[in-house]
């Protein structure tokens, strides 16, 4: 993945970390399996911000290599969430 895609990921995850508890408070009032909707709802920033960041930094949507990496780094990632 392009170092500055990576760095800002980075900082994304630490971002939806501090905001965790808006994550879960948003699942308790939507979902009976609040702990992956709220997981689902983290994933989504980043992801969001995996592909606008993409786009504006390299111009162009992630190809699926990229994509393969950004599965790994959220896999990596995961416990910073403060989920599972």
């Amino acid at each position: 993945m392009d170092e500055r895609l990576l760095k800002i990921l980075e900082q994304k995850v630490r971002d939806a970390a501090l905001h965790s508890r808006h994550a879960r408070d948003l699942a308790a009032l939507l979902a009976d399996g609040q702990e992956s909707f709220a997981f689902g709802v983290l994933v989504g920033r980043i992801y969001n911000s995996f592909y606008y960041q993409s786009k504006r930094v390299l111009g162009r949507e992630p190809t699926d290599i990229e994509f393969e990496e950004f599965l790994d780094f959220v896999r990596k990632n995961r416990s910073k969430l403060g989920l599972r």
